[in-house]
Formats: structure tokens, sequence, C-alpha cells
């Protein structure tokens, strides 16, 4: 697996594109980073937004690093 170099607390607005797209929806948005409960607790979600039908999903955060599923930016 090949991984996009990322850091949790960097990716708010941060751009991405799906190297298959679903739906016909290719460009997202990180519009939400999603606070564990426990202040402790490292961060593990984050919500991307569709940029052209505005649809929000909960992901990993983590699944961002694989470079077979994302491109980090807008390609």
């Amino acid at each position: 697996m090949n991984a996009n170099p990322i850091q949790p607390k960097k990716l708010l607005l941060s751009k991405w594109t799906a190297v298959a797209p679903v739906a016909r929806e290719k460009h997202f948005i990180v519009t939400r980073l999603i606070e564990p409960e426990a202040p402790e607790a490292p961060l593990e979600w984050v919500e991307i937004e569709a940029v052209h039908s505005h649809r929000a999903r909960r992901i990993a955060w983590r699944d961002l690093r694989d470079a077979t599923v994302w491109r980090q930016g807008w390609v």
C-alpha cells in the first residue's frame, strides 16, 4: 500500500480526489474533524463532503493515506 503523507490535525479543509469515483463523485473536501469523546484519545474520524453534490460522509482519516483509493488535491 502506498501512503499519502498526512497529519490528522492538518486535514481540515484539505482537498482529495477519489481514484475510483462512486456515483460520479470524485472531488471531496474535509469539512470536519470529529473529535473523540476522551480528550486524550487520538483523532480517528473526519467528515468529507463531495464538492458537487454536497453529500457528506464519515470516514476514518487513515483511509486517506491509501494512495490506491485517494489522491491529495484535486486531480
